[in-house]
């Protein structure tokens, strides 16, 4: 019997800070799919997974009191995307949790996450030598979808504040990135939720993929 590959403890980051346009606004991670919503399937997913988790959201952090998750916002202001909802994990993690050293990561629009995420990013890192790693599935990357270095957080700092960089693959194509792999079908690990048509197919797909 194989032996499960151990890797170094890991704060789990639900990114839920986005504005939602597509959906009309509101908070897409409280969409219910096949009778779970998107956000307590991502908790269910990643919580095996990681040694804590937190929420990044902008906004009252009150509507997600009942996950009993600290919610932490941007530090960089105006809806910087992203890195800036990284970021944040980065430094509370820093701040809060000085025993653990690396970031996981996920979009709270993704409900089919897959259950070994954390493991395979942290073996794509390593066995590739690099400081950070990111998901693909089929053709497409998932760069918000990645393994972040809590070593890193000043470099991502003075990208956003002094750069006023936003995109995630050119800050970390600087640094380097291994890619961990997994297939596309029979339904994308990594399929998100941006429209209310995407709404619809995932309540379709629900019924091939379980919420925990």
């Amino acid at each position: 019997m194989a032996m499960p590959i151990e890797f170094p403890p890991t704060l789990g980051l639900v990114l839920a800070g986005g504005l939602a346009r597509r959906m009309g606004g509101g908070d897409k991670a409280r969409l219910t799919i096949g009778g779970v919503t998107i956000l307590d399937r991502v908790l269910a997913r990643m919580t095996p997974q990681c040694t804590a988790l937190i929420i990044n959201a902008n906004g009252d952090p009150a509507r997600f009191a009942d996950t009993g998750l600290p919610v932490v916002a941007d530090s960089v202001p105006d809806f910087a995307g992203p890195l800036a909802g990284i970021l944040a994990g980065l430094e509370w993690a820093a701040a809060n949790r000085p025993n653990i050293g690396w970031v996981a990561s996920v979009p709270g629009d993704c409900p089919f996450l897959p259950a070994d995420l954390v493991v395979r990013l942290h073996a794509a890192r390593a066995g590739e030598n690099m400081p950070l790693a990111c998901a693909r599935s089929g053709a497409w990357r998932h760069p918000v979808v990645g393994l972040w270095p809590v070593a890193l957080r000043d470099e991502l700092r003075r990208a956003l504040v002094e750069e006023g960089l936003r995109k995630i693959d050119i800050w970390t194509a600087r640094h380097g990135v291994a890619i961990a792999e997994w297939p596309a079908a029979p339904v994308d690990p990594f399929f998100n939720v941006n429209t209310p048509e995407d709404a619809a197919e995932a309540e379709r797909l629900a019924a091939e993929v379980p919420a925990g």
